[in-house]
């Protein structure tokens, strides 16, 4: 004979699913929190406000500011990875054009520096 619920059992499931459920969303801002913070250290490490400014840090010049808002991250994503066909693409003028050796970036750390390009709206 089946196993049937009772409503004790009933509301406890329903509670479980329910905050598993209600986890999802905070498991998944930590993560991007995580990986903003890594893009950040990336930025950093990478030295790119000698080129690039954000919140006034940095070299005013090519300001960063605003870029999640403008740009996808497929778009950040080809900037620092192929930025001479970006510069083409984009009939950009600015000077020193971006260079090319941020294309060699390990995959994680590009990841987490286009999540924090994204982040700045």
């Amino acid at each position: 004979m089946p196993k049937t619920l009772t409503t004790g059992r009933m509301a406890l499931t329903a509670s479980i699913t329910l905050a598993a459920v209600l986890a999802v969303p905070w498991l998944a801002a930590a993560q991007d929190d995580a990986q903003v913070k890594k893009g950040q250290d990336v930025y950093v490490a990478q030295k790119c406000s000698m080129c690039h400014a954000i919140a006034g840090k940095g070299n005013k010049m090519n300001p960063l500011d605003g870029v999640g808002k403008k740009l996808t991250a497929d778009e950040i994503r080809q900037w620092i990875t192929h930025p001479t066909e970006m510069t083409a693409k984009t009939k950009s003028t600015k000077k020193p054009p971006m260079p090319n050796k941020y294309g060699s970036l390990p995959k994680a750390e590009l990841d987490a520096l286009v999540a924090y390009m994204q982040s700045l709206k």
